[in-house]
């Protein structure tokens, strides 16, 4: 399973002190089954714990994503900012979802090289 962030993620994560390792465990709970909402198209949104706190008042984080194959971060908020995205951010989203998970090595490694894409691997933090 390889997770990535796009570069508004990368900022978003930054500003908000969200580490790695929780956008990982975010997709761990994916990888058992364990989806807060699948918003359809590929696009899920799972919750992350802001720290030393739970996930329920935490971020919520829209996720492309496919079974064993690949996550891309897309979008977050906090939950106290925002319930929930809109109906026409949704379906932008979901376009954008499908994009990235169509993408092929050539297209995910150029997005890697041009900062577009950050990859998160296993152990690593940012």
């Amino acid at each position: 399973m390889r997770i990535f962030k796009t570069r508004w993620l990368v900022r978003f994560a930054r500003r908000e002190g969200i580490p790695d390792s929780s956008l990982r465990e975010a997709i761990a709970r994916a990888e058992k089954g364990l989806i807060d909402a699948d918003l359809g198209g590929g696009l899920i949104k799972q919750r992350v714990a802001r720290t030393g706190k739970g996930r329920s008042g935490g971020y919520r984080i829209l996720v492309a994503y496919r079974v064993g194959d690949r996550a891309v971060f897309l979008y977050g908020f906090a939950k106290n900012d925002l319930d929930n995205v809109e109906q026409d951010q949704a379906r932008s989203l979901r376009g954008i979802a499908a994009k990235w998970l169509a993408a092929d090595d050539v297209e995910l490694a150029e997005a890697l090289m041009d900062d577009r894409l950050q990859e998160i691997e296993h152990g690593k933090e940012q």
